[in-house]
């Protein structure tokens, strides 16, 4: 499990623990991750759930919902 894992750190490093999350993932490992990061964290999700206030609005795999035009709107920009 990963609980914000970019949180603070430099662009080069955000990319760096990204693409040790998909090593692991590769390998097999099942992976909970929990970012605001979202535009990364839906390219590697297969299921996603974005959450407001601690309940569960959107489901799905992450390609269906980074293409959400509520997401693209609330989290991803124009």
């Amino acid at each position: 499990m990963f609980d914000e894992p970019s949180l603070g750190l430099a662009p080069l490093l955000v990319r760096a623990v990204f693409r040790v999350i998909r090593e692991l993932f590769a390998r097999g490992l099942t992976i909970i991750l929990v970012e605001q990061n979202v535009a990364s964290s839906l390219r590697l999700a297969d299921t996603a759930h974005v959450l407001e206030t601690g309940r569960i609005v959107l489901s799905g795999s992450g390609a269906s919902l980074i293409y959400n035009p509520t997401v693209q709107q609330a989290y991803l920009g124009p």
